[in-house]
């Protein structure tokens, strides 16, 4: 984050004369030029909270328009399957975040906007922030897939043709498609940094304090899926490689290996042992 790299020159709220504290009811506090309060920290916060948001729909939408449209034109140099591993499910999450964005924008308080209770916003958008889950998931395979065609000079000189048409910062693509990923771990780091600012008086207090663990929740369920498909993946690519498997695929019934070793195998009636190599499932051995 940019915003409060100096720490507040007082504690708050700050003791006014005869010791009582400061603690109008407008929540405007007043002090002499150059002084740095906890109200202008969380100015500064929510600022950075508005700025950064716009920023990243121009950046979305440079990306829908600059990229994703012209790309369409062109159905001899991308199949729509090539396109949706690129881009994945990024035209969804440009149209979740306009919304987000708006509803932002309506609890921005321009004149006081220390005041701003932007908490509600991002407690009411949590559920919809699950579409980055899939975009997330996927971009391993975006990055794959373009590695793929940038060993192609027509892909290149097209990639670049489309960012300089759409006067994009001098950035390849890839780059510019991590962003959604970045934006998404950078939520709970902003509204931590809010809370941080926010009296417990403030009206936002308690919805910031939601917020956070609302979006910590909604990163820590994209981590926790991911980690999932990577299993499964796995599991895949390990049935693969056993030869002449008999039976059904393990993935019908488990997800997940939990634990594999060799164990000795003691057949009756003549109790001869045999070691065997075993692997323990979520729901079966």
């Amino acid at each position: 984050l940019r915003v409060n790299q100096d720490e507040p020159m007082e504690d708050y709220p700050l003791k006014v004369e005869g010791g009582k504290e400061d603690d109008s009811s407008s929540g405007t506090r007043r002090f002499g030029m150059g002084q740095t309060t906890k109200d202008q920290m969380r100015t500064n916060v929510i600022n950075e909270i508005i700025s950064t948001e716009r920023d990243y729909i121009k950046h979305l939408k440079d990306i829908c328009e600059g990229y994703i449209k012209q790309c369409r034109k062109r159905a001899d140099m991308f199949t729509e399957d090539q396109l949706k591993t690129i881009f994945g499910n990024i035209e969804d999450i440009y149209r979740c975040q306009k919304k987000f964005v708006k509803a932002l924008e309506k609890k921005f308080n321009k004149d006081h906007p220390h005041l701003s209770e932007v908490g509600s916003c991002f407690l009411e958008y949590q559920t919809e922030f699950q579409i980055y889950s899939e975009y997330c998931n996927n971009h391993p395979n975006a990055c794959m897939e373009l590695s793929r065609l940038t060993k192609v000079n027509k892909y290149v000189y097209f990639f670049e043709a489309c960012r300089l048409l759409q006067k994009m910062i001098d950035i390849s693509l890839d780059g510019f498609l991590l962003t959604p990923v970045q934006k998404i771990c950078k939520y709970p780091l902003q509204l931590a940094e809010l809370l941080k600012y926010t009296n417990p008086q403030h009206r936002d207090f308690k919805d910031v304090e939601a917020a956070l663990n609302a979006m910590k929740n909604v990163a820590r369920l994209i981590n926790e899926r991911k980690r999932r498909l990577e299993n499964i993946d796995k599991i895949a690519q390990w049935q693969s490689s056993i030869e002449d498997w008999e039976g059904e695929d393990v993935l019908v019934r488990s997800s997940e290996l939990i634990y594999s070793g060799e164990l000795t195998k003691i057949s009756h009636p003549q109790a001869k042992s045999q070691q065997r190599m075993f692997f323990l499932f979520d729901h079966q051995l």
